[in-house]
């Protein structure tokens, strides 16, 4: 079962590094954005087959910091939005 986890962190591992393609060549920010939240999502999930592949429940903890750090980036990038817009209006 390990090597199923470990072979699934690898996959997730490559799609993720596709989608860092798009951050560094991206037309917007808001795509930009979009991409660093797509490897943020796929690094924790790749974080949690490899945490339950080697029994490592420290990592657990690693990759709920991270949910929660991502979800902060989101609402700043937002608010950001926000602020220039009203700024510029």
């Amino acid at each position: 079962m390990s090597d199923f986890l470990l072979a699934a962190a690898g996959f997730v591992l490559v799609t993720v590094a596709v989608g860092l393609f798009r951050i560094l060549k991206g037309p917007g920010d808001a795509d930009r954005i979009m991409a660093a939240q797509l490897l943020g999502t796929g690094g924790i999930a790749a974080l949690l087959l490899l945490a339950q592949a080697m029994s490592m429940p420290a990592a657990l903890d690693v990759a709920l910091i991270l949910a929660l750090l991502a979800a902060f980036v989101s609402v700043t990038f937002i608010r950001g939005i926000d602020r220039s817009q009203a700024d510029g209006a």
